[in-house]
This record gives C-alpha cells, structure tokens and sequence, in this order.
C-alpha cells in the first residue's frame, strides 16, 4: 500500500571550479528521469554541500569536479557527512579522475565516478541500481 518513494538527488559543485554545464545537464537528465533534485550552484565547500544533504535529506550526492581537486573534494565531503551522522548517503562523482584516483576515490567510499563520455542514461541506470532510500528519512 505504501507508494515508493522518489529518490532525492543533491547535484553539488565542490571547490573553485566553475564550470557547471556538465552538472547542469545531469541534473537535467536526472529530473527528466523522476528523480527529485536539488542543485547547490557553483563554489559551495564540502561542509556546505554536506549541510545542504541533511537539510534536503536527500538519498545521494552527485558531484561535479573539473578542477583536479578531486582527491581533496571527494574526501572532504565525506568526512563532512559523517560529522554530520549522514554518512549513509551515497557519494558519486563525475569529472576528468585518472583511474588510480577513481580506485582510491571509492576505497575512501565514493560509490562511483563517471568519466567524461558517460551517457547521461548510463548515470540514471547506475543510481536507479545503486542508491536505495535512505532509512528514517521521510
């Protein structure tokens, strides 16, 4: 009887970086495929992004980063989940990430990193398979 609930999505752009077209279209793509999103626009610091999941209670992070701070990023963000007690919300990213850094990326918990090229269909299958509702979160 209970309806399934709509996965919320916080597509965050961490550092100086300031392109955004690629986070835009993905945010765009993961709206078009029901999913309920929430943009936090350009320069936000992890502790910002993480701020912004909780307040959202969204099931996951998709972040955008251009800039090759990702190994700084990635991390910081989700040490800011866990001092928050959000560390069961999922992680992706997307960017230009050598691949020794994806396999240290998802060591450090990042569930997946898409690279350049990624269709945006391949991104929805890939949440729609790997993120799940996070418990307690109305």
């Amino acid at each position: 009887m209970s309806e399934e609930k709509v996965l919320r999505i916080l597509v965050g752009k961490a550092g100086l970086d300031g392109h955004d077209r690629g986070a835009k279209i993905i945010a765009r793509a993961l709206r078009d495929a029901g999913f309920e999103v929430i943009y936090t626009g350009l320069h936000q610091t992890p502790d910002m992004i993480a701020e912004a999941a909780v307040q959202e209670d969204v099931d996951a992070i998709g972040l955008s980063i251009l800039s090759g701070a990702h190994m700084t990023l990635f991390p910081a963000v989700m040490k800011a989940l866990k001092a928050r007690g959000a560390e069961d919300v999922s992680v992706f990213g997307g960017g230009i990430v050598p691949q020794d850094d994806i396999v240290a990326l998802k060591q450090a918990g990042v569930k997946e990193i898409f690279t350049p090229g990624v269709s945006t269909q391949a991104i929805v299958e890939w949440i729609h398979k790997n993120v799940q509702p996070r418990e307690g979160v109305a």
